[in-house]
């Protein structure tokens, strides 16, 4: 891919690596990992930060990892580790043979914390959560050191080899760090190392382990254990950065990566919280995890956004230490931009209003040449089928029409895109007044060039009744109507903010009828409607189903000032 070639523009995190370069650290090495939790489907949000690990990995000839930090069976699942690599891969990018997961190393982990217990630096804790919550103190004041501190080694090897042996129950027992209780950072007051966790089926330890390291503790040791040179990471880890030195110093590791903290994406009407994208799929406000509306990496292939638009807006929006909100314009611009180029041209009448063209031969048919690209010849040109009985969008006619109106009205003319002028004659209406059939003249003069002395009020798109392919068309938009769902003044829960017209079903439209073959995934410009996708999630009844992937220009601002 042309954009995979590219260098990305250079930013603070960068600079730090060629200055490590330039200083000999690491022997010149460059190793990175993009490390998710296997615990919910891939976001917007991981897209940056796939894009800025793979990518610098890229550009400094060096590697990156993808390791699962699956420390939390109760939320873990291999669903989700099969769906977050299908998702780095269609991103483009590879890992070789470099896939670990945390619990590769659980072993060692184990030996690392009997490292820190007899070191003096670990002990066992009788207190439970509610207790060192309560112990731990507050941001302004200091913490208590809890009764079982001053255990001897001795006895927090023997505890900890019990617990290991699964001889007390969830929450009798934790591991600790004996750090400062009275450190201005809480991260350092003596965090929680292992927890124990019976009754759960691990989906690569199974059963074997009934305590596990909490993600701290384990992070910083598995970057070690790889080779990580630079550890990349959003800034809330900021905070989080001297435990993960604090455990580096003591273990005295051979590798010590630098982590490195940049500000995550906060996209305008979206969330990106795992929590509450779960709950979104739990309650059902959401068809799963890879609804279209989801900002999921799933979701957004299945809406038809591509690899390379997402990997352009992560360019477009850099990488810095500030927190900013991007709007989503910026992202819907950069997939207009690809699909612009990219996408076939096809017609599609979502609203169909049937039209007949009287002075038409009767069951006569020709096949008309349009082109696939107006801008790129080298997509070719295909053969639209013409008959006398044809669907054009209700929008496209008006028995009166506003001002400025160019298309079609009674007595009036348009021409039918790729095709003839046509007249509208008559209107056919049902008994509740509804218009439902037009009686229109073609002109058969006018294939390719306009008509003298005459004035044609504009161009509209059209399918062949006949030769046309029904769909199910889904028109998605925007899931959230406010652009901080979950940080509101109004300090209402986010899911009071859900769109109920993120999702509009049209049952019944006409498409080109070549669309039937189209592939899933693949993606089109209807014209003057915008880009779809046909939906790769067959339907029971294997209907024909096109997604909106996004208008053909921004419409929101529009909504926004009219509510």
């Amino acid at each position: 891919m042309s954009d995979q070639a590219a260098p990305a523009p250079t930013n603070f995190i960068r600079q730090i690596i060629d200055e490590d370069l330039r200083n000999g650290k690491h022997k010149g090495r460059v190793a990175t990992r993009f490390p998710p939790e296997p615990n919910g489907y891939l976001h917007v949000g991981h897209v940056k930060s796939i894009v800025l690990n793979f990518g610098i990995a890229r550009d400094y000839q060096g590697t990156c990892n993808l390791r699962f930090d699956d420390t939390n069976p109760h939320k873990e699942n291999l669903e989700f580790v099969q769906a977050i690599i299908a998702d780095v891969r269609w991103l483009g990018y590879d890992w070789d043979d470099r896939l670990f997961y945390a619990s590769d190393y659980f072993a060692q982990l184990y030996e690392f914390a009997v490292q820190l217990i007899q070191k003096g630096k670990a002990y066992v804790d009788d207190l439970n959560a509610e207790q060192i919550r309560e112990y731990r103190g507050t941001l302004t004041a200091p913490g208590r050191n809890s009764p079982f501190r001053e255990r001897s080694v001795a006895e927090n090897l023997d505890l900890f080899a019990r617990m290991r042996a699964g001889e007390f129950a969830d929450g009798e027992k934790v591991l600790r760090a004996k750090i400062d209780m009275t450190s201005p950072n809480i991260n350092m007051r003596d965090p929680t190392l292992y927890r124990i966790r019976h009754g759960v089926i691990h989906h690569q330890t199974g059963d074997e382990w009934c305590i596990y390291p909490m993600y701290d503790f384990t992070h910083c040791i598995s970057d070690a254990l790889e080779g990580i040179t630079h550890s990349i990471c959003t800034l809330e880890f900021e905070d989080h950065r001297p435990l993960y030195d604090w455990f580096l110093d003591v273990l005295a590791t051979p590798c010590h990566p630098q982590q490195i903290e940049f500000s995550r994406l906060s996209l305008a009407y979206t969330v990106t919280s795992k929590r509450k994208l779960t709950s979104l799929v739990e309650d059902g406000h959401v068809e799963g995890w890879q609804d279209p509306r989801m900002p999921t990496i799933a979701g957004m292939r299945r809406r038809g956004y591509s690899p390379e638009a997402l990997r352009e807006f992560c360019r477009r929006i850099g990488v810095t230490k500030a927190d900013n909100l991007v709007e989503m314009e910026l992202l819907e611009d950069c997939v207009r931009s690809d699909l612009n180029i990219r996408a076939p041209r096809r017609m599609a009448v979502l609203r169909p209003l049937k039209v007949v063209l009287t002075n038409y031969p009767d069951g006569g048919e020709e096949m008309l040449p349009a082109a696939n690209h107006p801008q790129d010849e080298a997509m070719g040109s295909r053969l639209i089928p013409f008959s006398r009985e044809l669907y054009i969008d209700v929008e496209d006619f008006k028995e009166e029409p506003p001002k400025k109106y160019k298309r079609l009205v009674p007595g009036g003319e348009v021409r039918l895109r790729n095709a003839y002028v046509v007249r509208c004659d008559e209107v056919i209406k049902d008994e509740h007044g509804n218009v439902i059939e037009l009686r229109c003249h073609y002109d058969s003069e006018t294939l390719g060039k306009n008509p003298e002395g005459r004035k044609v009020q504009g161009v509209i798109h059209w399918v062949s009744a006949q030769h046309s392919s029904v769909a199910e068309v889904r028109l998605y938009d925007r899931l959230f109507t406010h652009p901080t769902p979950d940080n509101t003044k109004e300090g209402k829960d986010y899911r009071e903010y859900l769109n109920p017209n993120s999702l509009l079903t049209l049952m019944e439209c006409y498409l080109e009828g070549s669309l039937a073959e189209a592939r899933p995934g693949e993606v089109f410009q209807f014209e003057r409607e915008g880009y779809f996708c046909r939906d790769p999630h067959p339907t029971a009844d294997q209907k024909l189903v096109f997604n909106r992937t996004v208008t053909l220009r921004d419409t929101w601002a529009k909504i926004e000032n009219k509510s």
